[in-house]
Parts: structure tokens; C-alpha cells; sequence
């Protein structure tokens, strides 16, 4: 490929897809596709996957991956509404059954990483069994229902005609970009994921910086696992169970590479809005749900390849 369209194609591709996907299905479907309302609902769909895939980002920045986001996020909904169940505050079931052990489950998984050496692929793939399994086991596999009407309100109402679920992503997503492109911090997290070594001779913690990227995906799943609980008005044992196909096909197709070191927040959200393009657009054009999964499943083995062979071009 042309350096100078490697460039842009690198920079603006998943807006180009983007807008493409939008300009076909406005052909084939007017009626039902090309609506405020629809608009709303894909961007509603798609917050849940930004948030997961914003976390899945630092996992992947690192060359690593996190299988478990889809089990973290199941656990922590579940507490949530197992603490609202009891009657704690809304805000400190928040707290501790969503963000902070969103963040503890991370940190579990990045200390495994650490301290036994082996690829995160499976440490997070033990984690992804073991957190769906208490999940289970802590719900008896049942539903819990008994949430209190105005935790439900409060995380899926609007504000400003915006529903607060997109607001929530959006905030998640400014704070860590902010995070990745303006602070020593996020140079570090980079420069861990360019070259590992190098990072260490440089004199960059790496084994703490890689707790604190699991604990960045943990927490980002724990947000999501509040936020689907309250969109559901109650906790499923099995809500998110695949998210983290979606996550990780959200952090590729945004440009994040799969080797590590390179990737924005930016293309990750536009790449958590493609799937949700997708997945509406596969509905309304009544596709089979198992055609769909085989359809993300090519997508995702394509957006690979062809970082890959930009990286190949881009070494030369």
C-alpha cells in the first residue's frame, strides 16, 4: 500500500467505514434505518461497548488482550443489585459493587499476569470461568429483580434529551483519553506496549504499570455492568457473557494494534459504533443471529490482518 494512503487509511479508515455503512444502509433501508430515533438506540447500544472496549484498549496497548470483560462486568452488576437488593445507597452500591471491584477483579488479573509470567490470554481466560462462575454461584443463577425504581432512573434516564448511558460513555472515554495522551502515565502505558524491554531499561515500572492497565479494564467493565444493570431494571447471572468479543473487536477495528503500542481512545468508540452499526443494521435487515456472530467473527479476523500487513508496510 502507498505510504501516504497507508497514513490516512491508518488515521481516518474507521470514519470512512463509518460513514459507508451509514450512506448503504440509508440506501436499503430509508424507512427504518435513516431516523433520530434509530440513531438514539444504535448510540444507547453502543455505550455499553464503548465502555468495556475503552478498558479492552489498555489490555490490548500493552500487546496483551483481557478475556474476562464479559464475566467483570457480570459479577459487578450482580453485587450492585444484590447491595441495592439490601438496601445500601444507591451511589455506595455504585461505588463498591461496580467501580470498586470492577478495579479489584483487575487488579487480580494483572497481578496474575505479573507474578506468574504467563500471557494474559490466560490468566483473563481462567478469570473470564472463574467471575462468570461466581456470578452463579452468588445469584443461585436466578435474576435478582428487587432493585429500587430510582437506581434505574437515575443511571437510564436522560439528560438534556441525551440518554445518561451515552453521557456516562462519553465521560469514561474523555477522562482515559485524557489519561493515554496527556499524562506520564499514559507515555508509560505506550512505551510498555512499543517495547517492553526498552520501557524497563528506561527505568519505567512495568510491573505495576501492567496491574494498573487490568485495573483500568476491570473498572471500565464494573461502570458497564452498573450501567446494563440499570438499563435492565435487574441483574442477569449471564448479562455480558460475549461482550468481550465486542470489546475486542471494538479496540481492533478502532485501530488499536494487535501488537501493542499503538492505538487511540478515538478509533476504539468508532470502533465500539461500527459494531453497533452493524448489529443494528443487521436487524433491521432481519439477518440471523448466527450469521451475525459468523459476520464479527470474519470482521474481527480481517481487522487483524490487515494491521498486520500495515505494520509490515509501515517497518519497511
Amino acid at each position: 500500500m502507498n505510504k501516504d494512503l497507508r497514513y490516512y487509511w491508518q488515521r481516518f479508515g474507521t470514519l470512512l467505514i463509518f460513514v459507508l455503512l451509514i450512506i448503504i444502509m440509508s440506501i436499503l433501508s430509508p424507512k427504518y434505518f435513516f431516523t433520530v430515533d434509530n440513531f438514539v438506540q444504535i448510540l444507547l447500544q453502543s455505550a455499553i461497548t464503548i465502555l468495556i472496549a475503552v478498558g479492552e484498549f489498555f489490555a490490548i496497548l500493552i500487546a496483551g488482550i483481557d478475556l474476562s470483560v464479559g464475566s467483570v462486568l457480570g459479577l459487578t452488576g450482580m453485587v450492585t443489585a444484590l447491595l441495592l437488593s439490601k438496601s445500601v445507597n444507591i451511589y455506595l452500591a455504585i461505588l463498591i459493587g461496580g467501580i470498586l471491584l470492577g478495579a479489584l477483579l483487575g487488579a487480580i488479573n494483572g497481578s496474575l499476569v505479573v507474578f506468574t509470567g504467563l500471557h494474559p490470554f490466560i490468566i483473563t481466560l481462567g478469570g473470564l470461568t472463574i467471575f462468570r462462575g461466581l456470578t452463579l454461584m452468588i445469584s443461585d443463577a436466578r435474576p435478582i429483580y428487587n432493585i429500587p425504581p430510582g437506581f434505574s432512573r437515575s443511571i437510564s434516564g436522560t439528560i438534556l434529551s441525551i440518554p445518561v448511558p451515552i453521557i456516562i460513555a462519553i465521560i469514561v472515554a474523555i477522562i482515559f483519553a485524557f489519561v493515554t495522551r496527556k499524562t506520564k502515565l499514559g507515555r508509560n502505558i505506550y512505551a510498555l506496549g512499543g517495547n517492553e524491554e526498552a520501557a524497563w531499561l528506561s527505568g519505567i515500572n512495568v510491573k505495576m504499570h501492567k496491574v494498573l492497565v487490568f485495573m483500568f479494564s476491570g473498572v471500565c467493565a464494573g461502570i458497564a455492568g452498573v450501567v446494563m444493570t440499570a438499563r435492565m431494571g435487574a441483574a442477569e447471572p449471564l448479562a455480558g457473557n460475549g461482550y468481550e468479543l465486542f470489546a475486542i473487536a471494538s479496540a481492533i477495528i478502532g485501530g488499536t494494534s494487535f501488537f501493542g503500542g499503538k492505538g487511540k481512545i478515538f478509533g476504539v468508540v468508532m470502533g465500539a459504533l461500527i459494531i453497533g452499526l452493524i448489529n443494528n443494521a443487521l436487524n433491521i435487515l432481519n439477518v440471523q443471529t448466527y450469521y451475525q456472530q459468523i459476520f464479527m467473527g470474519l470482521l474481527i479476523i480481517g481487522s487483524v490482518s490487515l494491521d498486520k500487513f500495515l505494520s509490515k508496510g509501515s517497518s519497511k
